[in-house]
């Protein structure tokens, strides 16, 4: 595969976004990952508002639950709430093992719900998998022009 893949990674721990990079940068298609930091961020970028008048859209969105200003349940509700996101597969990558979170993720149409491992190993396999399914098994729409 030849096309790049435009990934948004909604994350506000840096320790994550670091190892998540590092993951991706490994990976044997190209992959432009954007990074935000918080809740309103993500929305400010997906609606092209603020700073992000010029985002490209993304293919796949990977979405922390604990964000701070908007909370990642809400940022997915938006996402798939709306008529030119909602297309746009969304995984849920948290730390959250809470079986309300698992339910309330997917009532608002998470396509995937991943929790974070603990260690560094455990991380990397995850990131890998989500590649290998997501960025290489998958067909992802087609780029809007």
């Amino acid at each position: 595969m030849s096309e790049i893949i435009n990934l948004l990674l909604v994350e506000d721990n840096p320790a994550d976004v670091e190892l998540t990079r590092v993951n991706l940068e490994q990976a044997k298609i190209y992959i432009d990952l954007q990074v935000v930091m918080d809740g309103e961020a993500a929305l400010d970028y997906l609606f092209q508002r603020e700073a992000y008048i010029d985002a490209k859209r993304p293919d796949l969105v990977l979405l922390d639950l604990n964000l701070p200003k908007v909370n990642g349940i809400e940022v997915l509700t938006q996402i798939k709430n709306d008529s030119d996101l909602k297309g746009i597969p969304v995984v849920v990558l948290t730390s959250s093992e809470a079986d309300s979170d698992v339910v309330n993720a997917y009532a608002n149409h998470a396509n995937a719900y991943v929790t974070k491992p603990i260690g560094l190993d455990s991380f990397d396999k995850i990131v890998k998998s989500i590649e290998n399914f997501w960025l290489t098994v998958v067909k992802l729409a087609p780029k809007k022009d």
